[in-house]
């Protein structure tokens, strides 16, 4: 009698949890050809008893199908037993995550003791849900299947890809493709056509099994068939999806930065290890899905995903460096950003730990017979796919938006690169370092490459929290919050940045960067170029305290304290720090009127130089001989500019006594007239040389200047064309320059008697008056009175 009536609960038990792979009559002959049943209502009432105590709902039908009665059994998992414990209430978490464990371990050892009769069990339920009573039944059809897949993959293989895929996909094929403008349509093809040759091979292997195998009608076989058709299914497609990201067999079209012999083995190592990974889970829902003991069920489950998780960790660490240079891009580590950096490092170490975890919460899970969700490994590749899928979705769509404007930067390009080439300057210029992200479509990707982590996350976070309590925490909630603000703030920034670096570059483009150590005096940049770089801070700290602000109302922080409270300190500083008031209202009259530029060289009386960077409160002063000078705009009193319209070069000449001056006028006005067609300064004039005549009359020569108007900065360039070619003009017509000299008298008396003293006394004075002399009329010209 109690063999019947544990049979009688196993059917019931079946019929309610697992209705796919059992059918009336099977369920009704579970002991062979007898069938059960129940002699007395006593012993009716003692089996439902017994299933409500182990936790099976039962319903009783008679033979006209009416309801006899009920029995329901609720399963209390841990966190329940934790709760409803009296002992619980009022715990700490480390006491109740110790209890649980305890669970964990009781109901493991008395699983693992009641696995013998488990498995059984499990021979009697297959021998029972099969149509013609044998457990081979079920492999048979594996092996048909596997037989009819392989026929299909032939087929696939040797006709379907050669005569009809390759056709279209092979003329495709390009030598040097660029980006993911010209990558991803061919790849993505390529997907869609091994799709279609697994569909086929599906295809193939359905119809050898109509024809061949003839499988009875019967639920169990055809979910079977179905299980394994979904396994190679989903085993190929994924596969598909690797070769289409790893691309190993065509490295040109390969978008990570792998080398070929890497790209191929992690290839083969991911597509080995997703076809075991879909077995086992397949192989574990099939199991579940039949009404199985579920000792059995959780063991081999557990078991499967445990071999499954240590040969995930091992190909990880066997593929590190090739992930690890992919992450990079093939730079080393000091090359790349902080944020590349740290994942580089961080991703092993992270993916390994995801690997355990998941695994001892699958167990914790299995043993505790928890709802599991999707397995771990799943989750990991489901959020690597969407990372995967709206990155290269995005990109995508940034390359085709960004196509014309690469087109005209690549032409502008190759124009300056031919204009280089045939100007022959030598040694280029040194390039100043560049923002990282220099322009929109940059930035477009890095946002890309935000917004696919983003996406990977919230899909891991969907699949691990079915029941959406990540989601709905406040705490979350506000930092999900807090965090898109930021993010959004970082967006408008750089945007702003990017507009106004690209419009100094325009107003500075073509400006030739001055010699370090010349003397000064170019003409500055633009009074855009001037002042945008302030708006540029301005724009910054208008962002940050956007952002702050909406981020503290964002965590419930009132601040309209702090409104009233930036007033109170913005009036404190205005009374306490005056001076600093007013550097600040003197440098933006300064700016407004216009005063002077970024790379104007300027004269405030004590200090002169080129400006070289303006900030808020003050400006910095590079001198040509490299003293940097940083002058607060409030102590200018007077500025001179020497870089605005024109500037006119003054250079005397010393030339002697017997020096026709009407001669070298007309020399001067001929030289003049003929630097004017000079090729390498001859633009550079606005009045051409000439002679103003005699200034000065010197103890040992005449003093006759010349002079010309150049625009700011080319004076200086001028000034030694002009001196090399005065000095060839006079040593061919006979002009002779007048030397320094210094007569020293001494009484007739004197000459020959004068002791070493007085010799020594006669050379300081000469030496005092060269002196004296090259400080009056010293230098090579002046700049409009400068004395440089």
């Amino acid at each position: 009698m109690t063999k019947t009536l544990f049979r009688l609960a196993l059917a019931l038990w079946l019929f309610v949890l697992a209705p796919v792979a059992v059918q009336a009559q099977s369920l009704l002959s579970l002991g062979g050809s007898e069938p059960a049943s129940v002699d007395t209502a006593g012993d009716m009432a003692e089996a439902l008893k017994q299933a409500a105590e182990a936790g099976v709902s039962v319903v009783v039908l008679d033979d006209a199908g009416n309801l006899i009665g009920t029995a329901s059994g609720k399963r209390t998992d841990s966190n329940e037993t934790a709760q409803e414990d009296p002992m619980m209430e009022g715990a700490s978490a480390l006491m109740k995550a110790q209890a649980q464990v305890e669970t964990f371990r009781e109901t493991l050892r008395q699983r693992l003791d009641a696995l013998p009769n488990s498995l059984n069990e499990v021979r009697f339920i297959l021998r029972a849900t099969s149509p013609d009573g044998r457990i081979m039944t079920y492999v048979e059809v594996l092996l048909w299947n596997i037989a009819f897949l392989f026929v299909g993959f032939l087929f696939a293989r040797f006709i379907y890809g050669p005569k009809i895929a390759g056709r279209f996909v092979i003329p495709r094929v390009k030598e040097n493709p660029q980006g993911y403008l010209e990558k991803m349509p061919f790849l993505v093809f390529r997907f869609s056509a091994g799709v279609v040759g697994t569909l086929l091979v599906l295809l193939t292997a359905l119809i050898l099994g109509a024809l061949v195998a003839q499988y009875p009608d019967d639920l169990s076989i055809q979910f079977t068939v179905t299980a394994i058709f979904a396994t190679f299914f989903i085993a190929r497609t994924v596969s598909d999806l690797w070769r289409m990201i790893l691309s190993p067999f065509l490295g040109q079209y390969r978008m990570p930065h792998f080398s070929d012999r890497d790209a191929q083995r992690l290839y083969y190592w991911a597509s080995v290890l997703i076809a075991f990974n879909v077995v086992s889970i397949v192989f574990s829902t099939w199991i579940a899905d039949f009404g199985l003991n579920y000792n059995v069920y959780a063991l081999l489950h557990g078991t499967l995903t445990l071999v499954a998780t240590i040969a995930n960790i091992v190909m990880l660490v066997w593929n590190g460096r090739a992930i690890t240079d992919a992450i990079r891009s093939g730079r080393a580590a000091v090359d790349v950003p902080w944020l590349t950096r740290v994942v580089s490092y961080a991703w092993a170490p992270v993916m390994i730990g995801y690997f355990i975890y998941g695994w001892l919460r699958l167990a914790f899970a299995l043993v505790l017979e928890r709802p599991i969700g999707i397995p771990p490994i799943a989750a990991a590749y489901s959020s690597f796919v969407a990372i995967i899928v709206v990155y290269g979705v995005i990109n995508y769509a940034i390359e085709q938006y960004f196509a014309r404007t690469r087109s005209r930067d690549a032409l502008n390009e190759e124009m300056a690169e031919a204009e280089a080439r045939e100007t022959e300057r030598g040694e280029p210029a040194p390039t100043r370092p560049r923002h990282a992200i220099t322009t929109y479509e940059a930035l477009a990707r890095r946002v890309s490459g935000v917004l696919a982590f983003v996406a990977g996350i919230y899909a891991l976070a969907l699949i691990w929290g079915t029941d959406n309590r990540l989601m709905s925490n406040s705490v979350v909630g506000s930092a999900l919050d807090v965090t898109v603000i930021l993010f959004i703030g970082y967006i408008v920034y750089h945007l702003f940045r990017i507009w106004i670096d690209s419009r100094i570059a325009e107003e500075t483009g073509d400006e030739e960067a001055g010699e370090l150590g010349d003397e000064g005096g170019a003409t500055g940049a633009t009074r855009l170029a001037t002042l945008l770089p302030l708006f540029r801070g301005a724009i910054l700290a208008v962002v940050v305290v956007s952002v702050a602000l909406i981020a503290l109302l964002e965590l419930g922080v009132n601040v309209s304290p702090l409104f009233a409270g930036a007033g109170v300190v913005g009036l404190a500083v205005g009374f306490g720090a005056q001076t600093l008031v007013r550097d600040i209202f003197s440098g933006a009259f300064f700016l407004f009127d216009d005063a002077f530029r970024k790379g104007e060289y300027i004269d405030l009386g004590e200090v002169k130089g080129t400006v070289e960077k303006i900030s808020v409160r003050s400006f910095q002063l590079r001198h040509h001989l490299g003293a940097l000078h940083t002058i607060p705009f409030g102590e200018i009193k007077t500025l001179s500019n020497y870089s605005r319209d024109w500037v006119i070069m003054k250079l005397p000449l010393r030339v002697t006594y017997d020096t026709d001056v009407e001669k070298v006028r007309k020399l001067i006005k001929k030289l003049g007239q003929e630097l004017l067609s000079d090729p390498v300064i001859g633009e550079n004039f606005i009045q051409p040389l000439k002679s103003q005549g005699v200034i000065e009359m010197q103890d040992s020569a005449m003093i006759i200047r010349v002079k010309f108007m150049t625009k700011p900065g080319d004076q200086w360039l001028v000034r030694k064309k002009v001196f090399e070619e005065i000095r060839e003009l006079f040593a061919r017509e006979g002009v002779k320059f007048a030397h320094r000299e210094v007569t020293v008298r001494l009484a007739g008396d004197q000459d020959d008697t004068a002791t070493p003293l007085q010799k020594k006394a006669a050379l300081g004075a000469v030496q005092a008056a060269i002196d004296e002399d090259m400080l009056d009329g010293g230098g090579g010209g002046d700049l409009g009175g400068d004395d440089r």
